[in-house]
């Protein structure tokens, strides 16, 4: 069974792609005030995710166009194991806080700096005037709005004497000969780190998708959309199509969503669409009515305005 690839290793494709890795390779992309994010290296391309994909096929016989239409069908149908056989490896530097949330997406092999070993990363992540956010009414764990300037002016003092004190603690246990192991106990989340972090193009558009999103927190969202954007695009520019529109730019509809919308529309069909809010709570699921709150009922309402079916308002 024959699984050559569809164009020559020599070709002028492969040299405009080569010099492409080349000029991304080690580049580090600023993200915050003091992070960032480098492609290492990487395997495979669009036309790896076509290769697995076929399997088999003969030389020359595929245009571009059949490979948009097979990866589109492919991000469509979420048949994702073609995905998986291109691969990239980053170099991060990356404030603890927001390493944890992405150490979480457990699809990836890590290898990060050791501060039982190196002394730590001389950095912190700061906070701008106009940067501090609000804990957000409804979500527990988001944020909406911005603190006024000069209450956050104050925060930032308070934020670079506290780091100040800390890495000067940190410091002064190592020169009385602490172990590092220790001596690092009390440095904030906001001290950067640095790691090695490589995976697999499937589980890296996941991650993506995650956390690209709005909902995402912002600082974590930076470093997403600097992957994405800078490092992702150039090198999988069909993939990277297919993602935003079938996941980013994409929009998923339930069978409770479905079922309110038929019902919108029925009732709505002498009067018109976009239908008022009264008329969305009259076709709502019946399993949100006796609910003061419900997330779920919040959700597809946003889903219909957002397509133009019922009229913006306040959520119930």
């Amino acid at each position: 069974m024959s699984t050559a690839p569809s164009r020559s290793s020599n070709s002028p494709a492969d040299a405009d792609r080569g010099s492409l890795l080349e000029s991304l390779k080690w580049r580090k992309f600023p993200v915050l005030d003091d992070g960032f994010v480098a492609l290492v290296d990487c395997m495979g391309d669009d036309g790896s995710v076509v290769q697995a994909a076929r399997v088999s096929y003969g030389e020359g016989t595929r245009k571009v166009s059949d490979d948009r239409q097979l990866i589109r069908y492919l991000m469509r149908h979420a048949h994702t194991t073609p995905f998986e056989m291109a691969e990239l490896k980053f170099v991060v530097r990356v404030p603890m806080d927001c390493w944890r949330q992405w150490i979480r997406h457990r699809t990836a092999s890590v290898n990060e700096y050791s501060t039982r070993y190196s002394l730590a990363i001389d950095a912190m992540q700061s906070t701008h005037d106009d940067g501090w956010r609000l804990q957000a009414a409804t979500n527990r764990q988001g944020s909406e709005g911005s603190l006024p300037v000069p209450a956050g002016h104050k925060l930032t003092q308070s934020e670079t004497e506290l780091q100040s004190f800390a890495r000067r603690v940190y410091e002064e246990r190592l020169e009385a000969g602490v172990a590092r192991e220790q001596a690092r106990k009390d440095l904030p989340l906001s001290t950067y780190t640095e790691a090695y972090w490589k995976i697999d193009l499937h589980n890296l558009l996941h991650f993506l998708a995650l956390r690209m999103d709005a909902h995402a927190q912002l600082e974590i969202r930076r470093y997403a959309e600097t992957i994405g954007r800078e490092i992702v695009r150039p090198l999988f520019p069909l993939v990277w199509e297919a993602f935003l529109d079938y996941r980013v730019e994409a929009m998923r509809l339930t069978r409770l969503d479905r079922e309110v919308i038929q019902r919108l529309v029925s009732q709505s069909a002498a009067k018109g669409l976009p239908a008022p809010h009264d008329a969305f709570l009259a076709a709502q699921d019946p399993s949100w009515k006796p609910l003061e709150r419900s997330r779920e009922r919040d959700e597809c309402l946003g889903k219909l305005i957002a397509l133009g079916l019922v009229t913006p308002t306040e959520t119930p």
